[in-house]
Formats: structure tokens, C-alpha cells, sequence
């Protein structure tokens, strides 16, 4: 029988102007377990747990800790309760010292002066807790983003957390990263202290959750025992569709190549690569971290430069080194990293997804204000793109549509092959099914498609053909009929038989 919950939240309502964020919404967290709170950006996750952590207060229900009615009305105050959140956005000083971050606010004092040994024998005694081997001392600008997640649980426990909320926390970290990421909250687990862990991967969820909420349009629709479900179960309750349902391959006629990758390339970084690319075809792009998939794509969209191949659009030879010319002959890349490479996130969502079609919007080198909003207002239609209006700041979108300004930019550019690399990344299941149905859609259009993903399904669903990478060499490409997750692992892992 589960132990009697540490926290309860019952009824829990928050309405803003227009907007009913929260209806109804309900959860409980038992001592120790990791509670994963899943659900498509705006069904009310960050709204709940933003009101259990003192910065909204609700306009209805009740929430208890231990057993006592408790109503936080500021996050400092849900701190002294023991509720603390680590947001997405870590929230440390970088000019100040581990020791400095881990007490700040709170520093030890005698003689009204600051107890350094004080704060630099207890933060090493936390660091240790949380498996963090840094130097007190050491500036946080120079940790990596792991050590500066495990700094931020350190100066939770030593306020004496009750509760851990961890928003998207494995967002930046690679895998083995992670792991021990996981290795810390599975010790929190063992010492009493819950956390509620907020993640839209999949794989996490049954990697280190004992129980999943879902929640949809603000309300709570189902509490699961993590190793009594399944992805497509969880999906049901999120969006009500299952994952077959989301991955629905067009059944398209392949034309003649489009896009011709000849013995491209790079010295230590890539072999002599050759591919073709159809009209109207998805090439999937399959391999472990450090297969040279994204060394590829910058390659053959001329971002970075190469020893040696060719690479030609619709027959003619791109100049190589040249993003300009290949934007020029047709070819769009999206980049895996959306925020610092393909964005620029303090411009509106009009202006970036008209930046590469600004010549056919500009009449004698003036822009045409007129001709840019009417643009960009339809691909905003177009693709659904959820903003408050084409002048809001790229900044403030969610992840999936930042993804989609970015596909709408290269909509808009008229572009005879795409390049994706990794679409999905960080969205939710619901965006997901729209970036699939939009890929549908420039396939049967006869657009090119180069697809990068880390995600088999999406490879497995999508792709006409799947190019295998390893260390920079295409070990092999596989149609359609004979590519599973089981030879794609072989390839990539250079098992071939």
C-alpha cells in the first residue's frame, strides 16, 4: 500500500484574463518516489507547480503538506515550507563561487562578519551528498551545465527541501550526464525527499519515474504507475491520439534527385559521404552521438567547409562554404540547436520568418512592411503557429513553435530541399504530430528531405530510406522494407554481420 502523502493538491484552479490556465487540476506526491508530471506545453504543468511554489497564488482548491493546509504566497515562503523549484533556466550567479551561490541569502555570520570556512565545510558536505566533484571555491562560470544542476540541488538540501520540482532538468545534458543526474535523485528518493520531475522525453519517464501524472487543457486526466503503462497509453492521455496515429506516412511518388552529395569530405570528421535525395523523399539520418550526422548537414549546407565532393541542388553545383548560395539555390537547413542557431530570439516571429526572403519582399532596397506581415501572417495560419500576435518576441514562444517559426522561414524561402535535424527535440507530443503532418505535406509538394533524428519511431515512420552513420562513415543505407530499430543499431554501432 503507498505510503500517505507528503503532498496533496485538490480542486486546484487558476484563471488569468481570458485564459482558464488551471480547472480542477489535482496531484499527490508520496514520500521518496519521482512523480513525473507530463503534458503538451500549455496543458497547466508549469501553472500548477508555479502555484505550489508560491509565485501564482490559485483562485480555487486546496493543497497540503503533511497533512497541513498550506497556501504559499511567495517562493520564499514556499522555500521555509521546503518546496523548491529548479527551473529549466538555472538560477545561479556565475561571478560568484559555488560556496557564495549555495548560501546566498543565508550567509553564517559572527562578529557581522561572513563565516567562510563555515559556508565552504558545509558545501562540501552537500556536494558530496549530490555526487558533485567541484571546488567550492570554483567561480559556477566555470562549471559545465550537470554541475551547476547538482550545485542548484545542493543549496536546496540545505535548506532542508521537503520537495524537489525539476523543470526539463536532462534539457542540455548529454547521456551519461544524465545517468548521473539520475543516480543523484534516485539517492533523494532513497533519503525521503520526493521530486517531482517535469519532462516531455519519453524514455526518461520509464527510466527514473514511479508514478506519471498527465494533464491536458489545465486539468489532471490520469495518474499512472510508471512500470503499469506504456508510451502509447501515456500519449492517449496527453493528446488522445496514439503514436501510430501521429507518424502517418504519405504514400508519395519519388521523383529525380533533387539533391546529389558526391565524396563530400572532411578530415577527421567525415569519410567521402555520396547520397541522392529525390523529389518528394525523406532520407533518414541515423547514428549515436558523435556519428558525424550533424557534421553532414553543415557540410552539405555549406556551413562548414570541406576537403573535398560536391554538392548539387536541382543540377547545379553549389560553390561549397557558402550558406548564402545554397539558400540561393533552394536548400534550407533547421538546425538541432533552434535557440542559438536558428533563431534570433529578441526578434519578433514576423521578422524571423522573413529573414531569408527579404529581397522578395523589398522593393529598391526598401523593405515592403505590407508584403512582410501578409507573409508571414499566413505561414503563421498555415502552421498554427500560437502567438499572440506576429510582433510578439521569438523569445516567449514554447518550443514547438519556435521549431515551426523556423520551418515557416523556410516555407517561406521556397525551398527545394530541407534539411532537418532533429525536429523534435524538446517539443511535445502534440507539436510533434504537427511537424510530422507539415513534413507530410512538403513531401507531397515534392520538397527534398534530409531527416536527422535520434528518435527511431520518427525514422522508422517517416523515412523512405535510412543512411546509417558511425564516426564520421556512412556504414550503409537501408530502404524502407528492411530498415528496423535492430539493423539500424547494428550499423550504427558498426555490428554488421
Amino acid at each position: 500500500m503507498r505510503d500517505t502523502p507528503l503532498l496533496r493538491m485538490a480542486g486546484v484552479c487558476k484563471r488569468f484574463p481570458g485564459v482558464q490556465a488551471l480547472e480542477d487540476a489535482s496531484l499527490d506526491v508520496s514520500p521518496g518516489e519521482v512523480h513525473v508530471l507530463l503534458g503538451e506545453n500549455g496543458a497547466g504543468k508549469s501553472t500548477l507547480m508555479k502555484v505550489l511554489c508560491g509565485q501564482y497564488a490559485a483562485d480555487d482548491g486546496e493543497i497540503s503538506l503533511a497533512g497541513r493546509p498550506i497556501a504559499p504566497e511567495s517562493p520564499i515562503e514556499a522555500e521555509r515550507l521546503g518546496l523548491v523549484m529548479i527551473h529549466q533556466e538555472l538560477n545561479l550567479i556565475p561571478g560568484l563561487n559555488v560556496a557564495e551561490n549555495i548560501f546566498l541569502g543565508h550567509e553564517p555570520t559572527r562578529g557581522g562578519f561572513i563565516r567562510g570556512d563555515v559556508m565552504r565545510t558545509t558545501s562540501e558536505e552537500l556536494l558530496w551528498r549530490v555526487r558533485c566533484e567541484v571546488d567550492p571555491d570554483t567561480p559556477v562560470a566555470q562549471l559545465s551545465v550537470a554541475e551547476q544542476q547538482l550545485v542548484e540541488i545542493a543549496r536546496a538540501l540545505k535548506e532542508e527541501a521537503r520537495l524537489l520540482v525539476m523543470d526539463e532538468p536532462t534539457a542540455a545534458l548529454a547521456d551519461h550526464e544524465i545517468e548521473a543526474l539520475f543516480e543523484v535523485i534516485r539517492g533523494l528518493g532513497r533519503e525521503g525527499v520526493p521530486v517531482i520531475y517535469i519532462s516531455h522525453r519519453m524514455r526518461e519517464i520509464f527510466a527514473i519515474g514511479d508514478r506519471v501524472t498527465v494533464m491536458r487543457d489545465g486539468r489532471t486526466v490520469g495518474t499512472r504507475e510508471v512500470q503499469k503503462t506504456d508510451v502509447n497509453e501515456l500519449i492517449q492521455l496527453m493528446v488522445g491520439r496514439t503514436i501510430d496515429e501521429q507518424i502517418a506516412k504519405r504514400d508519395v511518388e519519388i521523383g529525380e534527385p533533387v539533391l546529389e552529395v558526391d565524396g563530400l569530405a572532411r578530415e577527421g570528421t567525415l569519410s567521402p559521404i555520396s547520397i541522392s535525395v529525390g523529389a518528394g523523399e525523406i532520407l533518414g539520418i541515423a547514428g549515436l552521438m558523435g556519428s558525424g550526422r550533424t557534421e553532414l548537414a553543415r557540410a552539405i549546407f555549406g556551413a562548414d567547409p570541406v576537403d573535398a565532393g560536391t554538392v548539387k541542388v536541382g543540377g547545379t553545383t553549389l560553390p561549397g562554404n557558402n550558406p548564402a548560395a545554397s539558400i540561393e539555390a533552394g536548400l534550407g537547413f533547421l538546425t538541432e540547436d533552434r535557440k542559438q542557431q536558428g533563431l534570433v530570439l529578441q526578434l519578433s516571429v514576423g521578422e524571423n520568418i522573413t529573414l531569408t526572403s527579404l529581397n522578395e519582399i523589398s522593393r529598391h532596397g526598401l523593405l515592403d512592411i505590407a508584403a512582410e506581415r501578409e507573409r508571414a501572417g499566413e505561414l503563421v495560419e498555415k502552421l498554427h503557429i500560437r502567438a499572440t500576435s506576429l510582433d510578439q518576441e521569438t523569445v516567449n514562444l514554447s518550443g514547438g513553435n519556435q521549431q515551426k517559426v523556423v520551418l515557416a522561414r523556410w516555407l517561406a524561402a521556397g525551398c527545394r530541399v530541407l534539411l532537418f535535424d532533429e525536429p523534435t527535440r524538446g517539443i511535445d507530443v502534440g507539436a510533434k504530430a504537427e511537424i510530422y503532418e507539415l513534413i507530410g505535406e512538403l513531401v507531397e509538394r515534392g520538397v527534398a528531405v534530409v531527416l536527422i533524428s535520434s528518435e527511431m519511431p520518427e525514422l522508422l515512420g517517416l523515412a523512405d530510406r535510412v543512411a546509417v552513420m558511425h564516426e564520421g562513415t556512412l556504414q550503409g543505407i537501408l530502404n524502407r522494407s528492411e530498415a528496423s530499430q535492430e539493423r539500424i543499431m547494428e550499423l550504427a554501432l558498426q555490428f554488421t554481420s
